[in-house]
């Protein structure tokens, strides 16, 4: 009963985070729901002791709990600023993140503070001045509102809802811009920047560029300066993921720390591939993307390491719950969590599970787990990715057995290169020639695959339904007999 009640508590909170995603819910209905679902809480759990009455009940109370929460982070558009929209308007404020950088601007996330009332603007400027962190400016430009666009697949990509779950209601392209002050954020988040942009320096002195850029988004998720030519190839081979900050990357690094300190007791031994997932956190500048990606990493760990799936499933469906609560947007908005999350659930679940298939591949450098995650990981995604993205990759699955079981050792050897870097230079060069030859190996692949001429199709208009269906039959195919025994009440 206690997994049921739990499972009634996470999913409920879910599906009103997801309904309010959707759709405005009256907050008066909502406490008057709220009200009536503990009114049958108490009547079936202490005079009618039905069951099902108990998990329905808390269901609906805890879908209330998730409608009230995307309700107290869905600011309303406030008269003081939308007046502005579409006006050459002044103000000052503080840069709260780290500028991103593209190819052919850097963008700012600036807050701002009118009549006590706070909001958030994206600047896009050029690369004339070096922005940080905690710098305060005035600047000067016209404000907009933020509109959605057609991606390459002819998708449309929810630019305003993008922005929104990270707070940002206004863009402005190219303002008037004079820096007021430096060194006004968190102490704490600007020394981790600040390493960050060192490591990241010292990487690009030892290794050349497009192999530098590679390494960069294989280490700290570094992928907005890749040109649009060579994003287009990582997508078209389904190997994006490889630089993207995602629990991959994050449970690489944490695996390796435990072959390191393989002669330790096994606790230990995670632990030290904890200490590595918070080190890597902290390198990333300890951003919720980083955070969440750390989280997930964690879980893999864990489960792989103990094969003690369906106890870390809860502590999965946990962490879910924990990062909505945070940012409820992320649920519906963010296709990095969302990809993040079912990508973790195909490594826990249906991995050990096509494993028996690949028996024929060598388990030498971890090739044959290697092959089976890859394929878990991208079967599970790719009903999602078609949907979403409209992208269909037919050299995903040879491109990433190619790369992937290298990836780890140009980590290592990445890792190995900016931290020696950072004390010398000359100690770095033979490290990052190194790196550079596995990195090159790994573009070479990339660059081939992508040049096919049957690489990559695109779907536009992928059926919801079909989606959804696909991921009922994977649900029931993995979760089947609990699903069963949830619904099976004695």
């Amino acid at each position: 009963m206690r997994d049921r009640i739990f499972y009634s508590i996470c999913f409920g909170f879910i599906f009103g985070v997801f309904l309010r995603s959707f759709v405005f819910v009256d907050s008066f209905r909502m406490i008057l729901l709220a009200l009536i679902s503990v009114s049958l809480f108490l009547f079936f759990n202490f005079v009618s002791k039905n069951k099902w009455g108990i998990i329905l009940s808390v269901f609906a109370l805890t879908c209330c709990v998730g409608v009230f929460r995307f309700h107290t982070v869905d600011v309303p558009l406030t008269q003081i600023f939308e007046s502005k929209v579409g006006q050459a308007v002044s103000f000052v404020g503080e840069i709260i993140d780290e500028p991103t950088l593209s190819e052919n601007n850097q963008r700012l996330a600036v807050e701002v503070q009118k009549n006590k009332i706070k909001t958030k603007i994206l600047i896009s400027t050029a690369f004339d001045q070096d922005y940080k962190y905690g710098d305060e400016i005035n600047f000067i430009g016209e404000l907009e509102k933020p509109e959605n666009f057609i991606t390459d697949q002819g998708k449309v990509f929810d630019y305003i809802n993008y922005l929104r779950k990270d707070g940002v209601l206004y863009v402005m392209s190219y303002p008037e811009i004079e820096i007021v002050s430096r060194g006004n954020g968190n102490s704490l988040k600007s020394f981790l920047f600040s390493i960050k942009e060192k490591f990241l320096e010292k990487i690009n002195l030892a290794v050349q560029n497009p192999e530098s850029l590679l390494l960069g988004g294989l280490i700290l998720g570094e992928k907005a300066s890749f040109s649009q030519e060579l994003r287009q190839q990582f997508i078209d081979t389904g190997t994006i993921h490889i630089v993207a900050l995602s629990g991959y990357n994050v449970t690489i690094v944490a695996e390796w720390f435990m072959k390191l300190f393989a002669f330790l007791p096994m606790n230990l031994g995670i632990g030290m591939g904890i200490f590595a997932i918070l080190l890597f956190i902290l390198m990333t500048g300890a951003s919720s993307t980083a955070i969440r990606a750390g989280i997930m990493a964690t879980l893999v760990l864990v489960a792989r390491a103990t094969g003690r799936n369906y106890d870390v499933a809860r502590a999965l469906i946990l962490a879910g719950v924990f990062m909505i609560l945070l940012n409820p947007f992320v649920l519906v908005f963010d296709v990095s969590f969302q990809l993040s999350f079912i990508a973790t659930v195909a490594v826990i679940f249906i991995t050990p599970r096509i494993e028996k298939y690949f028996m024929w591949v060598s388990e030498r450098f971890g090739f044959r787990d290697i092959v089976s995650v890859t394929c878990a990981a991208y079967l599970f995604v790719l009903p999602f990715i078609l949907y979403k993205m409209g992208n269909l990759s037919l050299v995903a699955i040879p491109a990433n057995i190619l790369i992937l079981p290298l990836i780890p050792f140009t980590m290592v050897l990445g890792f190995i290169t900016g931290f020696v870097g950072l004390i010398s230079h000359i100690l770095a060069v033979p490290f990052g020639f190194i790196s550079y030859l596995f990195l090159h190996y790994e573009l070479g692949v990339i660059n081939f695959f992508a040049n096919l001429p049957f690489a990559a199709f695109s779907f536009p208009d992928f059926p919801l339904i079909l989606t959804i269906l696909s991921y009922i039959y994977f649900i029931y195919r993995l979760f089947g007999r609990n699903i069963k025994s949830f619904i099976e009440l004695s």
